[in-house]
């Protein structure tokens, strides 16, 4: 083959490599930011996780940017979850329990839900339903139905105070799902309250609003 044919073949190889690489960059499109009403909804729904992994990893530093120096509760929130489980980052459970905790602190809902739940069952440290009563309380007294709801099944097994009994009563009696099944949860769990109460305390839980 002569320098010519040669020289013909390296350029259409490298016009080849050029016209390869520029579709790829088309087709790899950037992913923006979450918004914190965006985020807070993910995380509602359990999607958060999913969502990050969807997206492919792209937005892990901007991620833990808004966890780590913003302080933001829900990015906290995600980014402890991130490292909890390893997501699209190296595991390191005490550290996402660590950003778990501050957006709890926060009063993130969602965040004290969790723990609760995580201190009840004993995920990722031993049970503690002490603990897990005051996550859950703190919770529902901001609407969280999850926490609320957990909250009833441990008051019905024997635990916690009875003079915190009304307040949760009204809080699942005013409680709004448009979910059947969780309907007849809550009306299941009303009626174990009610069997730990008297008629006149539950008629006052239920006029009331906590």
């Amino acid at each position: 083959m002569s320098i010519y044919h040669r020289f013909l073949t390296l350029s259409m190889c490298l016009v080849a490599m050029m016209f390869s690489a520029t579709s790829q960059g088309q087709n790899l499109q950037a992913v923006q930011i979450y918004t914190d009403n965006q985020l807070l909804e993910l995380i509602k729904e359990n999607k958060h996780l999913s969502q990050v992994v969807l997206d492919e990893c792209q937005l892990t530093q901007d991620i833990e940017a808004r966890a780590v120096k913003a302080h933001m509760p829900s990015y906290q929130f995600l980014w402890g979850d991130m490292l909890a489980y390893g997501v699209c980052i190296k595991k390191d459970v005490e550290l996402g329990l660590h950003f778990m905790h501050e957006s709890a602190n926060q009063g993130l809902p969602e965040a004290l839900e969790q723990l609760g739940r995580y201190y009840h069952v004993g995920k990722f440290m031993q049970p503690d339903t002490g603990k897990a009563i005051v996550y859950l309380k703190a919770a529902s007294s901001m609407n969280n139905l999850k926490a609320q709801m957990r909250l009833a099944k441990i008051y019905n097994q024997g635990q916690g105070s009875p003079l915190d009994f009304p307040e949760l009563y009204s809080q699942l009696h005013h409680a709004v799902t448009d979910d059947k099944k969780i309907h007849k949860q809550i009306a299941n769990l009303l009626s174990g309250l009610a069997s730990k109460m008297p008629e006149h305390v539950i008629a006052r839980a239920k006029n009331s609003q906590y």
